[in-house]
């Protein structure tokens, strides 16, 4: 108990609970009988109050100080460790904001698609016209037919852009079960959020700062910038678009792809399908990942042949 508040609520306790006179209370708690007594003549200053009020709820970011230039110009003369005063008991306080807010999405590790429209990727790329003006490119790939599905070009794609984009890949081939993207503002905004929500999609975000935990369309990012973006002086937006259109095509139906066995991704797509993989009349061709030579050997050694002791 240091304030003189604290005091005398803890002389008018002791005084009711333990009936004792005002003088023993102040004795065992330390007190003075003169504080005990004391009424304050400090005005409330009712009307100061409100205003401090009004202005910082239309001006929710000013502090004491800037408040006080508004007072001042008002005619308000008010000194400014008063107002301070004030403004801390009527909790003005601004609070400190917080980092941009990101949506969390799904934080579990990803397996490896076994089937096309299981998972698709998404992200983002800029270049520049001839002018100098910038544009952007939305591109959503398969991840597991490497398939490219879209290529938007335009000078602004907001989120709502995004999502008209998906729902004209869904109507054309289908929901998939989920999609992999960054922490990007236009992924991130509430009209994202809300298409996801609608369209009962999951969507994983990868962790900030973390380009390889969304691999697949990040080395299609590559390809397509090193054999186009940077291989073609754009004169408009019209002529990126034709260019973009072509090279999806020639990506998606001529361009070998060495990851799915050096065919076209849409031929890997045709060779995927479920039902002729039950028949077993077709077989998915391997990729270039290298594979063991031969398994290990349960007794640890894959010679059967004995080894002569030399030395």
């Amino acid at each position: 108990m240091v304030t003189p508040v604290v005091k005398r609520q803890a002389v008018v306790h002791l005084c009711q609970v333990y009936e004792v006179s005002q003088r023993r209370a102040c004795q065992v708690i330390g007190a003075d009988r003169a504080s005990m007594r004391y009424r304050s003549v400090r005005p409330d200053d009712a009307a100061l109050r409100g205003r401090l009020r009004e202005l910082a709820a239309v001006r929710r970011r000013f502090g004491y100080r800037r408040l006080l230039i508004l007072l001042r110009r008002e005619g308000t003369c008010v000194n400014h460790k008063k107002l301070r005063r004030l403004y801390r008991e009527e909790r003005l306080q601004v609070r400190r904001r917080s980092g941009r807010k990101r949506a969390l999405g799904t934080r579990a590790p990803l397996a490896l698609p076994q089937g096309p429209n299981q998972r698709w990727s998404l992200d983002f790329l800029s270049d520049t016209l001839v002018d100098s003006r910038r544009f952007r490119i939305l591109a959503v790939i398969d991840n597991f037919t490497r398939e490219c599905l879209t290529l938007v070009a335009d000078t602004s794609l907001s989120g709502v852009r995004v999502g008209r984009a998906l729902d004209a890949i869904i109507a054309g081939r289908g929901k998939p079960l989920s999609i992999v993207s960054d922490n990007g503002t236009e992924l991130t905004s509430n009209a994202m959020l809300r298409w996801q929500q609608d369209a009962q999609i999951g969507w994983h975000y990868i962790a900030p700062g973390k380009p390889t935990q969304n691999a697949f369309i990040e080395s299609f990012n590559g390809r397509l910038r090193d054999e186009l973006l940077n291989e073609t002086l754009f004169t408009s937006l019209a002529h990126a678009r034709e260019a973009l259109a072509i090279w999806k095509d020639d990506y998606n139906t001529v361009r070998p792809h060495s990851a799915i066995g050096n065919v076209p991704p849409a031929v890997y797509a045709k060779l995927s399908d479920p039902a002729k993989q039950r028949d077993g009349s077709l077989e998915l061709p391997q990729g270039s990942t290298a594979h063991p030579v031969a398994p290990p050997s349960l007794m640890g050694s894959n010679d059967q042949r004995t080894l002569l002791p030399t030395g």
